[in-house]
């Protein structure tokens, strides 16, 4: 298998670093550098600040478009990290995995309605592509899931998968 850095969590979270990222993802992985993967973001060095700024006391952040995550997350790790991956959409994972990088498990947290994303499960909305890239990521041995906090069971999304690609015609 290809040499990666030590991702204890990667998560699709459209608001990036908030509450439940600093006070429960963050300890619950004991998570020490938090990555977040976002192309649009990544260019703009205000939000860059503001995401850094967010961070829990001694996590530091980095923030990398698409092409630079793949590049960074595969090399070997330096002993002792934990990797938190942040990213709005699926999307960016599918497209992470198609680059090589072998990531085990995508959790699904926040995604709100907007554009074409519809209810998709609980508090997650996808529009065709982001369910579309769900499912290519399963297809590939990812384990897609939704769980909103730590405390919560991890919720299978096969069944909201079917629906969303009935809904949207795929």
């Amino acid at each position: 298998m290809a040499e990666m850095r030590n991702v204890v969590l990667a998560r699709v979270d459209d608001r990036l670093i908030h509450g439940e990222v600093v006070t429960a993802w963050t300890p619950t992985f004991k998570a020490n550098k938090i990555i977040i993967i976002d192309d649009e973001v990544a260019k703009d060095t205000f939000n860059v600040r503001v995401v850094k700024a967010l961070a829990p006391a001694g996590t530091k952040v980095i923030v990398y478009n698409v092409e630079k995550a793949a590049e960074k997350l595969m090399v070997q790790g330096v002993p002792g990290e934990r990797l938190l991956l942040l990213a709005k959409t699926p999307t960016t994972y599918n497209r992470l995995i198609k680059a090589g990088v072998p990531l085990k498990e995508v959790n699904l947290g926040g995604a709100g309605i907007r554009g074409e994303r519809q209810p998709f499960i609980n508090n997650v909305a996808l529009n065709p592509e982001e369910v579309l890239a769900c499912e290519e990521m399963q297809k590939a041995g990812v384990n897609v899931y939704y769980q909103l906090v730590p405390e919560q069971s991890v919720v299978k999304i096969d069944d909201a998968l079917k629906k969303a690609k009935d809904n949207f015609g795929l």
